[in-house]
C-alpha cells in the first residue's frame, strides 16, 4: 500500500512532504482550533450581567430534618446559594399550597397574600 501523493509527482497538494514539518503544521492547526473554538464560547456568553428573577423558591435547611422550601423575592439576601426563578402566579400558587414566606423579603405581602 502507498502513502496518499506518493505517486503525485508534486506531492500531496500544499501540505509539506516531511513527517517533521507536517507534525509541525498539525501542532499550529490544533493551537489555532483551540483559540477559536474559545473566541466562539466568549462570543456565545449572554451579553450582561444574568438577570435577577423576581420570585423564586429555595431550600430552607433548618438543620433538622428535611430541609423546607421557602418562597422568596429575587433580590432577597437571605435566599440562600440554589435559587429556583418561578413566576409570580407560581409563587402564588406555592404559598397558597402552604409553602412558607422568606420571613426577611415578605414575598406573601407582596404578593397579596397574608
Amino acid at each position: 500500500m502507498t502513502r496518499p501523493g506518493a505517486d503525485d509527482p508534486t506531492g500531496p497538494g500544499d501540505l509539506p512532504p516531511d513527517l517533521g514539518r507536517l507534525r509541525t503544521l498539525e501542532t499550529w492547526l490544533v493551537l489555532s482550533l483551540a483559540r477559536v473554538r474559545e473566541q466562539i464560547a466568549v462570543l456565545e456568553r449572554p451579553v450582561g450581567p444574568a438577570r435577577t428573577p423576581d420570585w423564586g423558591i429555595a431550600d430552607a435547611d433548618t438543620g433538622v430534618g428535611t430541609p423546607a422550601a421557602e418562597v422568596h423575592r429575587g433580590d432577597c439576601w437571605a435566599q440562600g446559594r440554589a435559587l429556583r426563578p418561578v413566576s409570580a402566579e407560581r409563587a402564588r400558587a406555592e404559598l397558597a399550597g402552604g409553602m412558607r414566606a422568606c420571613a426577611v423579603c415578605r414575598p406573601d405581602t407582596v404578593l397579596n397574600r397574608p
